[in-house]
């Protein structure tokens, strides 16, 4: 690696290119303890003696290629090398459109290849403005996974977890929750207690299928039913969020928080679909349990709206989808001036779960982490299949600890993912239709 070495006064042999050693691959360091040089201010034969820390290394580390990876069951994953062996990994992607985003991971890639990778809010800004068109799922989710693996790469330079990067983290660990479901409310109840001796203390669940615009009473008390079931089982030893999941209609919704309130839901998450905002800060004026939302907001703009109209008690920025770390942080930082709580979404790869607990570990407001262990979509490959040591995504007594290692913490088992990438997927969710023909909320 080359570097620029200057004296704080632009004197002697200010501009002489230098090459430098590393430690371990990581953070550059002079290879003796000082360097003295002549300087045209002093006497005739005499040095100055400057230390590393008072002279100005610039770095010419470059971006030299960005790999993306289809693997099973539905992800992405992006690699980004540099010119001095270091590399990041980020996981950009939108379930069920995994090809579009890779097209335009490719097409960021024409700007990002010779960057200095540790510029990262100056790259996050030339991928977000830089392009007349901006936002959506699409382009947010790309930017994301560039932004994680920028991050990553700055981490293992600067041989520094991300969480000491932004400031130091405030917690060491975070409270996951578990997925349950079943097909019948003792079906559920079973899965429940299946997590508390997996040790969780929270779970999560959707509780209905379709539901059309205005429906018929016995669809909601079967969905009530389901969490009802789950709380005689268990009583108050499980914490209970109920995701509707989008696909509950305006008509239908207060209807069906009504039905379930008894119940004492931690949170219920998307009420409706986040294009009513407005109709969601009504449902939650009007009932007790937190709302939450976020996983289809895909910038600080979006939740500016978010906070402003007052929607929800709990925000849900996804890290793969909301602009990376980058903007997360700065959408939990939003959220703790409205004394709104902070709950990624993640129901995604190893990638998006480091980055997750990354911003968790710095925000106040984080109270909860979901993960996809488990989780129906993982058939073919689970949570932890593509790390190197799954230990570092260990959960014990419903939480999980936050990385402690360079970047994102986490060693991706790269031969693996290229041995999956080889079959990679096209995952599609599935195409739900109403008794009359039409297409329903999935």
């Amino acid at each position: 690696m080359r570097y620029v070495l200057r004296s704080s006064q632009g004197r002697g042999f200010a501009g002489q290119v230098f090459r430098l050693g590393r430690a371990n691959g990581r953070r550059p360091v002079l290879a003796t303890r000082s360097i003295a040089f002549a300087t045209g201010h002093d006497a005739p034969g005499s040095f100055t003696t400057l230390s590393a820390s008072s002279t100005d290394l610039q770095t010419i580390l470059k971006i030299t290629r960005l790999t993306p990876y289809l693997v099973p069951p539905r992800w992405l994953f992006l690699k980004i090398d540099t010119d001095e062996g270091i590399s990041g990994w980020g996981e950009p992607i939108v379930e069920g459109r995994a090809h579009t985003v890779l097209t335009a991971v490719e097409e960021l890639s024409d700007y990002l290849i010779g960057q200095d990778p540790l510029q990262i809010e100056q790259h996050w800004q030339a991928m977000y403005r830089g392009s007349f068109y901006r936002g959506g799922p699409v382009l947010m989710s790309a930017i994301a996974g560039v932004d994680q693996a920028l991050w990553d790469i700055k981490g293992k330079y600067h041989d520094a977890p991300i969480h000491q990067l932004m400031g130091g983290k405030v917690r060491d660990r975070i409270r996951i929750y578990a997925w349950v479901g079943g097909e019948t409310p003792e079906e559920i109840a079973k899965s429940a207690q299946n997590a508390i001796a997996s040790g969780f203390s929270a779970t999560k669940m959707v509780i209905t299928g379709a539901l059309q615009i205005v429906d018929s009473i016995a669809k909601v008390e079967t969905a009530a039913a389901k969490v009802a079931g789950i709380r005689a089982a268990v009583g108050s030893d499980l914490d209970i969020a109920v995701d509707f999941h989008g696909r509950i209609h305006r008509p239908m919704a207060p209807v069906l928080i009504k039905a379930i309130e008894p119940y004492s839901p931690l949170f219920i998450e998307e009420p409706v679909l986040p294009e009513h905002l407005e109709f969601m800060a009504d449902l939650r004026r009007n009932t007790h349990i937190p709302i939450a939302t976020g996983e289809r907001l895909f910038s600080r703009y979006d939740f500016k709206r978010l906070l402003t109209l007052g929607a929800a008690d709990i925000v849900q920025p996804d890290l793969s989808h909301a602009g990376g770390i980058t903007e997360c942080k700065k959408i939990a930082s939003m959220a703790e001036a409205w004394d709104v709580a902070l709950a990624p979404h993640c129901p995604l790869g190893p990638i998006a779960l480091a980055a997750s607990l990354q911003v968790d570990a710095t925000a106040h407001n984080a109270f909860i982490q979901e993960q996809s262990q488990g989780i129906a979509y993982n058939q073919s490959n689970d949570l932890t299949d593509y790390l190197v040591d799954p230990e570092v995504m260990h959960f014990e007594d419903g939480y999980i600890d936050i990385p402690d290692g360079p970047g994102l913490g986490i060693e991706i088992n790269e031969e693996y993912v290229r041995q999956r990438a080889v079959q990679g997927h096209r995952w599609r969710n599935p195409l739900w239709h109403h008794d009359d023909g039409s297409i329903a909320e999935w």
